[in-house]
């Protein structure tokens, strides 16, 4: 009697369960009539599916809402984090049918991302290391941030957010290793090389009223024959409800690759704080005329957690054969060393 009262007490207790619970638990696990349902393995797979698709897929993603598409971009190969947690998550409930699901987005991230991971060539007989650092404007420590630069022992060094009262302290500590340099508005490079036709390169957005001067051109003359070299600072992308605001920036990049593609000399190198990643179709003005890095992810911003690499070298009849970041210095970006090899 007790058993059978307990039995019915637990076939209320069932019957009284809300409608959306048990429908749920159709939903995941499935039900005693055998009907289709969503199971973990199901799930993980199409998550697997879903990942491999953003990669491969992410032009497709449209910008016409919040910039959608260049924020997945700017991040894409974080994406990597997501399969290794799938993968956890499958060998936590042992499903086959997701493990092989997962091979997609692997396949996919080693094909974008793979070779930076790859052991870094030998020097060339004529490469050329550079150094690219957004020194900050508030940053209270030059003297220190330019002697960490110069250690490095590039050829070039370009800075910028290069303000007046920093100026001459950056040209006194640089100038006994590169007696060359050239300043334009808040950009400038630094050289062991004779530097000539240094001008300021006009990459201003319309909307921006204020003095504003980003853009450097100037002739580097190695020993290995001349090169044309570009500084730049592109505008800011800003973080808003509606998404980034990243008009004014892919404004400018599309004059910087303007003036590159119609650069005479045949050799050109572009050094800069981009405000984005190779990966942003913000700056496809340049990416799609330049070689980028093909060794090294160099996430160099923010300094005091790393998230994406926005600071760029980039070359044309040239190659960009590895990138990596050097010791925090005074400023909110790690520099950028690159090893160049033309000719």
């Amino acid at each position: 009697m007790v058993k059978r009262a307990d039995s019915g007490a637990m076939s209320t207790v069932k019957a009284a369960a809300p409608r959306w619970a048990r429908r749920r638990a159709g939903w995941w696990e499935g039900d005693a009539r055998g009907r289709p349902a969503w199971t973990r393995e199901r799930f993980l797979a199409a998550l697997a599916v879903l990942t491999a698709g953003l990669l491969a897929f992410h032009r497709v993603v449209p910008n016409s809402v919040g910039r959608l598409g260049s924020s997945l971009e700017v991040f894409l190969p974080w994406l990597g984090l997501v399969v290794v947690v799938l993968l956890g998550l499958a060998l936590l409930f042992r499903s086959a049918t997701a493990l092989v699901a997962l091979l997609l987005p692997v396949a996919v991230w080693t094909h974008l991302f793979g070779g930076l991971l790859l052991p870094v060539a030998e020097p060339g007989a004529h490469d050329l290391v550079v150094v690219q650092h957004n020194v900050s404007d508030e940053n209270t420590d030059p003297v220190g941030t330019a002697r960490a630069l110069a250690d490095a022992e590039p050829d070039l060094i370009a800075l910028e957010e290069l303000v007046p009262p920093a100026l001459p302290v950056y040209e006194k500590t640089l100038a006994p290793d590169y007696p060359y340099h050239a300043v334009r508005g808040t950009v400038g490079l630094w050289s062991k090389h004779p530097l000539t036709d240094a001008r300021l390169l006009d990459i201003k957005p319309q909307g921006i009223a204020e003095a504003w001067s980003r853009g450097l051109r100037t002739v580097v003359h190695t020993p290995h024959g001349e090169i044309a070299a570009y500084v730049a600072h592109l505008p800011s992308v800003r973080v808003r409800a509606s998404g980034l605001a990243s008009s004014w920036r892919d404004e400018s990049a599309g004059l910087l690759g303007k003036a590159i593609a119609a650069e005479k000399l045949k050799t050109v190198i572009l050094l800069g704080d981009l405000n984005s990643t190779v990966d942003d179709r913000g700056l496809a003005p340049l990416t799609s005329r330049m070689n980028v890095a093909e060794r090294g992810f160099a996430f160099s911003f923010p300094a005091a957690f790393p998230l994406a690499r926005i600071d760029q070298v980039m070359a044309r009849s040239a190659t960009v054969g590895h990138i990596r970041t050097l010791p925090a210095t005074g400023s909110d970006h790690l520099p950028v060393a690159a090893r160049i090899t033309w000719g």
